[in-house]
């Protein structure tokens, strides 16, 4: 199995996974479906960037300033970004989803309590 693959079997698990999670009732479920599917976008445009290994982010003498001969360094600090983004996000979610569950003893995301 080749690593492209690989990468994009690993990308539509998480998506799948985002996805089935944010489709639940519960609202950490959601939480985590929304975490599991921002860590999908951080791989796919992480792996769009077109990383090389060992190849420089910044341009020296007498090398070609082509992408043939570095790593694009913009996608990396878009994910880079990205995840703090997701982190702050996620702590803000949880915080609320923590009030909502003690304000209305529940932790089904309308309101309702779950079907017996």
């Amino acid at each position: 199995m080749t690593v492209e693959l690989l990468v994009a079997v690993a990308i539509g698990v998480l998506t799948t996974g985002g996805v089935w999670l944010m489709l639940r009732a519960r609202i950490f479920d959601v939480v985590l479906g929304l975490t599991l599917l921002s860590y999908a976008v951080n791989l796919f445009i992480f792996a769009m960037g077109r990383v090389r290994a060992g190849a420089a982010p910044i341009v020296q003498d007498g090398v070609a300033p082509t992408l043939d001969n570095y790593t694009d360094p913009v996608p990396q600090a878009l994910v880079l970004t990205a995840i703090v983004i997701s982190f702050a996000m996620t702590a803000v979610l949880l915080v609320v989803a923590i009030r909502a569950r003690s304000a209305t003893g529940t932790d089904h995301v309308d309101g309702s309590e779950p079907p017996s």
